[in-house]
């Protein structure tokens, strides 16, 4: 147990104050959390009681996520988004976690992610290429592209099944996503029962999540010598073939298979279109990601040894990422009483480290709000504290699946800009949504320019 000694409590809104706050927190993510760090500082006291304590300092994200992370659960947010995703990496912990990320983790190994790029290189292609029949034409929604491509490149690389039969995949994880922050919001104070239109959108998206995952498991078992696969649906098969009770083994692999169709897309669909955006908003930044795309590539599909050489565009998604973390928020539930930076966090209090205003502090990020990808040169981030940026978490929940994303991200930005360029039509808005991950709001319709 941790020794706490009766430290500072974070300051923090009161009386009308704080019920603004906690109707922002359902209303307003992003824009609660920047004015609490402006207004109050490092750290701040959001809530009643025991409170929802955010801290927006690195070394707070270090003891949190990292130092002490075993006293810190999934918390806010995840927690009663479980009633909507179920049990599975995202969202389970304690034994059952270490289990799944067991299971899962050797699918991510650096030499099986080497061994993929082949695959992410031609899924890219594919989706140049569609691209480019729409050269001249209208707008594009280039959030569809990047939906489509990263379950392409998931269920090719991860699965090895075809997914583009599954036309509802897309639709029915934006369902979910809902419900989890409606869960949120509302503090699963609403039966699932109730006919509200969301969650009648949601129970159709389960049941046709439900249906996908029997067809995928179906289809593997019906393969000659399927055991002897190793990819991530075999290893799900044969950990959750172990459970005593078939009920529960099947309740496992939808819940462990849905959130790796989740988490495994549409976290880098979410970077590559706001890399695309932010590319679209900065045209010299855009040359100068063309011209490394053509001397490193000429015009040949990348290769796992090109990563190293592709740097440029490497430091571009990094800046993407600091403005718009695919992962924006991580909360933690106290499970003992501790201390973190000298303020004290009873047992059972709700802590928030939030990505998204941690990359925008002014002590470590020069104009935080300016798009700069030269911050991530290798003599400009040499002083920076490793946890002032964080946009795939921290500690043992380090997002298992960020290698293979980052090579899918630096292939499709280099084959797209090398052959297209891409342009928002003027007057439309591109609006931050904070969901589970921080999507564009409505998609980016863009359109499509030939380059000869």
């Amino acid at each position: 147990m941790t020794t706490v000694a009766p430290r500072v409590v974070p300051r923090g809104p009161t009386g009308v104050a704080m019920l603004g706050t906690l109707w922002k927190l359902g209303r307003d993510r992003l824009g609660l959390m920047r004015s609490a760090a402006e207004t109050y500082g490092d750290a701040v006291r959001l809530g009643p009681g025991r409170g929802l304590h955010f801290f927006n300092h690195p070394d707070h994200a270090k003891h949190v996520l990292a130092d002490n992370s075993q006293n810190y659960h999934k918390g806010i947010g995840l927690m009663h988004a479980r009633r909507a995703l179920g049990d599975g990496l995202l969202t389970s912990e304690g034994g059952l976690w270490r289990e799944q990320r067991r299971v899962i983790q050797p699918v991510f190994q650096a030499r099986r992610i080497a061994q993929q790029a082949g695959i992410v290189a031609e899924e890219a292609g594919r989706l140049v290429d569609r691209l480019e029949t729409h050269a001249g034409g209208e707008p594009v929604d280039m959030m569809r592209e990047m939906t489509g491509l990263t379950l392409g490149v998931l269920g090719r690389t991860l699965l090895d099944a075809d997914l583009s039969g599954f036309r509802s995949l897309g639709s029915a994880f934006e369902a979910m996503q809902d419900q989890a922050m409606f869960e949120m919001a509302s503090m699963n104070l609403v039966p699932m029962w109730v006919p509200l239109p969301q969650q009648m959108r949601f129970r159709r998206a389960r049941r046709e999540l439900e249906e996908i995952v029997d067809e995928l498991a179906a289809r593997r078992r019906s393969r000659p010598g399927h055991e002897d696969h190793d990819d991530a649906l075999s290893r799900l098969l044969e950990s959750t073939r172990r459970e005593a009770d078939p009920a529960v083994g099947r309740r496992r692999l939808h819940d462990e298979l849905t959130t790796l169709l989740l988490a495994g897309h549409e976290t880098t669909a979410s970077t590559l279109g706001w890399t695309f955006h932010l590319l679209d908003r900065h045209p010299q930044v855009w040359e100068r990601v063309r011209a490394e795309a053509v001397a490193v590539l000429g015009d040949r599909p990348p290769t796992y040894e090109d990563l190293p050489r592709l740097t440029y565009i490497g430091m571009v998604l990094s800046e993407a990422m600091r403005l718009y973390p695919p992962v924006w928020m991580l909360s933690r539930r106290a499970q003992e009483a501790d201390e973190v930076g000298g303020y004290r966090v009873p047992a059972g209090t709700d802590v928030l480290i939030c990505p998204y205003t941690l990359h925008r502090h002014r002590a470590y990020w020069d104009d935080p709000d300016r798009f700069d990808p030269e911050r991530f040169s290798p003599s400009a981030s040499a002083d920076r504290p490793r946890y002032a940026y964080v946009p795939f978490g921290a500690g043992p929940r380090f997002c298992v699946g960020n290698h293979l994303g980052l090579m899918e991200a630096v292939f499709v930005v280099a084959m797209v800009s090398r052959r297209l360029r891409l342009h928002t039509p003027d007057g439309h808005r591109v609006v931050p949504e904070p969901m589970l991950s921080l999507r564009i709001r409505g998609g980016l319709p863009m359109t499509v320019r030939a380059l000869t």
